[in-house]
């Protein structure tokens, strides 16, 4: 685990206070809100704040990491669906999948792949969930994905959504039609 830059000042909290807000005020996650940023690094603190993905990817806050480079870092879930759940995020800032650049998404799902097969391997799990949410039910506003060790029978449900069926092939047709127009750039 990584120790937390508050370790440093102990003896001094304005120090530390003005080193730790020095850090969080830097914007580079905009929208973050800095009461909780500010109560996770056990202050009071009323300026902008970084996101807590990039300050755990600047070595700012603390976590168990599996994997660190230049274009993704990849840590243990601190609430994990079961040990080994790990997450992997882009060490540049982007909210969802789509806001990062192309040209780093080969890179990006590379090390995912990469700690996809070290999650099963390392906990001897039959298999792995991949995912991440973009926006609706994201709890961090910056891109990243699950890696989550499964076996048959483990428990886990929460992940399957009831199917639907499209109305008839007309429809599904329709649907197919407007995704097309949408990678064709219309």
């Amino acid at each position: 685990m990584h120790a937390s830059p508050l370790k440093r000042y102990r003896r001094s909290p304005v120090q530390a206070i003005e080193t730790v807000a020095g850090r969080l005020s830097r914007p580079r996650c905009p929208g973050r809100s800095p009461r909780s940023a500010a109560r996770g690094a056990g202050l009071l603190f009323t300026g902008v704040v970084d996101c807590v993905f990039c300050a755990i990817a600047a070595d700012e806050l603390p976590s168990h990491r599996v994997l660190a480079d230049d274009t993704a870092v990849a840590f243990l879930d601190r609430r994990p669906l079961f040990p080994g759940h790990v997450l992997v995020v882009p060490r540049r800032h982007a909210e969802t999948l789509t806001d990062l650049p192309e040209d780093e998404v080969g890179a990006f799902f590379s090390r995912v792949r990469r700690v996809t097969a070290a999650v099963e391997r390392g906990t001897g799990a039959a298999g792995s969930f991949v995912a991440a949410n973009n926006r609706v039910s994201q709890s961090v506003p910056h891109l990243h994905f699950h890696v989550v060790p499964r076996n048959r029978k483990d428990g886990l449900r929460g992940f399957f959504w009831p199917r639907q069926h499209y109305a008839d092939e007309a429809e599904a047709a329709r649907v197919a039609a407007r995704l097309r127009a949408e990678l064709d750039g219309r």
